[in-house]
């Protein structure tokens, strides 16, 4: 019988190989080899006649938490012990990142007042970031009062919308977890706003009414003396009090005579109250008390800046982190804090434009029921005509855009230059975009040959073709009369130096708007 000779990288060896037929009868001896059957027909013909081979090799593919190294023994124990089970792939489980959020629908009104509620000037946040230093001055102050049980007074100070009265809000639970823990007697607590006081001489009254003293007979005696008479004399409580007083401007009379005998009332030798005064103006203390400075007792300041762009950007975020799904494009919360810290950096007046762009949307959506066959599309141009509902359908809006966004700033930063910007021919605002970009940390002016240049490559990169200088130049004029431009004098156009008249700010605000310009201003 013909043996099989054994090849490299043949997988069947000596040991393994199987056993094939005698040669048919009538071939005479010939010596001429038979064709080698496959392996997979031998081992099909075995399976028929019921015969399995013990000591044939399990191909290490089929076994599981095997190896091809591993020995023949081995395999065949595996095998007996534990059956085959179909390899299946595991199931592919996407990145957190990468799972989609719930989207909002803005046609849902409970959603729909869930985000207006969220950014509500009313509603408290979970915590009031960006203000973290300034809390910890206000609370180790507080806390240094309390130990040593000595009155102090702190002035807080910064312009509107800058998280004072908040982060006072946030102080107050400070001190009580602080003196829990600490196992000291908690201070009285008295937070009012002046604004809501009848006369400016009442805050005494309300002072006075968180020590229960007996009813005084003579009724000719004011809260202030008795105040004073309280802070003058030894007492037997030694409880501090802490009087948050907010819109303390509001005390400031002619004489200035309430603040400065509100203020002095920590200078009383027994003294137990710490006065934390909260205005909008920096520099009250110096105008309106400066013979507190001469009596060595003039406030200690810490001053509120306004909020940056990234600080407004961080605060809308985790006010709407409470919602399960985007509101805002993340383009449309850059733009509205970019305008909101340039002007002021109020982060009321924030909120509030983002509300208002919540409103452009629900507008829209409302337009677009009322009209429900606007067509969206040219029907002269032979395109066939799309209604608003199969529109929407294939667009549908899911989040507040920037075009949102722009419509809501421009209601509440409104200007005439803005205006007159806007309804400019596309050119001269190609001019004034070209202009921005020149002056950019750069200098101020140029001359109009550079400027040219500058508004010839936004043509060419925007593939708008330009105009020749003479008509360039004409418009620069116009622009000078409309008071964007300032063109001075020379005998060669080329040569006039040109600035801007106007913020560069209105400029980007104005076409920010027309992504063609976003996009040459980025």
């Amino acid at each position: 019988m013909p043996s099989i000779v054994k090849r490299g990288g043949s997988p069947i060896s000596a040991a393994d190989a199987v056993a094939l037929p005698e040669p048919l009868a009538g071939s005479g001896g010939d010596s001429t080899p038979q064709k080698r059957k496959l392996r997979s027909d031998a081992l099909a013909a075995l399976r028929d006649d019921g015969a399995a081979d013990p000591a044939r090799r399990v191909s290490p593919r089929r076994c599981l938490n095997q190896s091809p190294n591993t020995p023949p023994k081995r395999i065949e124990k595996v095998v007996a012990d534990k059956p085959m089970k179909p390899n299946r792939s595991p199931a592919k489980r996407l990145p957190d990142s990468l799972v989609a959020d719930s989207k909002w629908n803005p046609r849902d009104p409970q959603q729909m007042s869930a985000a207006k509620e969220a950014l509500h000037v009313s509603t408290l946040p979970p915590s009031v970031s960006c203000r973290e230093n300034e809390q910890k001055t206000i609370v180790d102050f507080c806390k240094g009062c309390i130990k040593q049980g000595k009155a102090g007074s702190l002035y807080i100070c910064g312009c509107p919308g800058t998280g004072k009265s908040l982060s006072m809000e946030k102080v107050k639970g400070l001190l009580w977890h602080w003196t829990q823990e600490a196992g000291l007697q908690q201070p009285e607590v008295l937070a009012l706003n002046c604004t809501s006081l009848s006369s400016t001489s009442e805050i005494f009254g309300r002072i006075l009414s968180k020590y229960q003293l007996p009813k005084m007979t003579n009724d000719r005696t004011s809260a202030l003396q008795l105040l004073q008479k309280l802070y003058s004399e030894k007492q037997q409580s030694t409880k501090m009090m802490l009087i948050i007083a907010d819109e303390l401007d509001y005390l400031i009379t002619k004489d200035r005579a309430v603040l400065h005998d509100l203020f002095m009332l920590t200078t009383f030798p027994f003294s137990k109250c710490i006065l934390v005064g909260v205005a909008n103006a920096i520099d009250l203390a110096d105008r309106f008390l400066p013979r507190l400075q001469s009596l060595n007792c003039k406030p200690t300041i810490v001053t509120f800046r306004a909020y940056s762009p990234e600080q407004i950007i961080r605060i809308l975020q985790e006010r709407l982190k409470v919602l399960p799904y985007p509101v805002f494009q993340p383009h449309a919360l850059e733009l509205c804090a970019r305008k909101v810290a340039a002007a002021s950096g109020d982060m009321r007046k924030a909120l509030c434009i983002c509300r208002g762009a919540i409103d452009m949307l629900e507008a829209e959506l409302q337009e677009s029921t009322r009209n429900p066959y606007l067509s969206m599309h040219n029907e002269d141009k032979g395109q066939q005509a799309v209604t608003v509902p199969e529109f929407t359908k294939l667009q549908e809006i899911v989040a507040v855009t920037i075009d949102h966004m722009v419509l809501a700033l421009s209601r509440t930063f409104r200007s005439p230059v803005v205006d007159t910007i806007q309804i400019l021919p596309q050119h001269q605002q190609i001019i004034l975009c070209s202009a921005v970009k020149l002056f950019r940390g750069r200098q101020k002016d140029t001359t109009v040959g550079e400027l040219y240049k500058s508004y010839l490559d936004v043509c060419k990169s925007t593939q708008i073709p330009a105009t020749g200088f003479l008509e360039f130049s004409s418009m620069c004029r116009v622009l000078n009369d409309q008071g964007l431009l300032k063109v001075g004098q020379s005998r060669e156009d080329k040569l006039r130096r040109i600035a801007l008249k106007v913020d560069e700010a209105d400029i980007t605000f104005a076409l920010q708007g027309v992504r063609f310009f976003r996009n040459c201003l980025q």
